[in-house]
């Protein structure tokens, strides 16, 4: 889990994600290459996001609540929007693993 959380510093570091409002204008924007989503996230919006990315033919997959928003070093983040293929392969592969 190390690697991963590395990686999204990297990223967000690198300017390469996106969340919230933004995050589902990039979805629509088909600027998205991964979605990475809370575990605890909320029933609708787990639903509404999971559309999207079926919809929009993104890859999505779950993480940690805690770790993910420490990792990026944002608070009470429910997803995440990788914006970067390169980080998307490579977090896609250390997540589903």
């Amino acid at each position: 889990m190390n690697d991963v959380q590395g990686l999204l510093g990297l990223a967000a570091k690198a300017r390469k994600l996106s969340f919230g409002d933004s995050g589902m204008k990039d979805i629509r924007a088909k600027k998205a290459k991964l979605v990475i989503m809370s575990a605890d996230i909320g029933e609708n919006s787990h639903k509404k996001l999971v559309d999207k990315c079926t919809y929009y033919h993104v890859r999505y997959v779950y993480m940690d609540d805690d770790k993910m928003n420490m990792a990026i070093g944002q608070r009470n983040r429910k997803f995440i929007v990788i914006l970067d293929e390169g980080f998307a392969q490579k977090l896609h592969t250390c997540l589903k693993g």
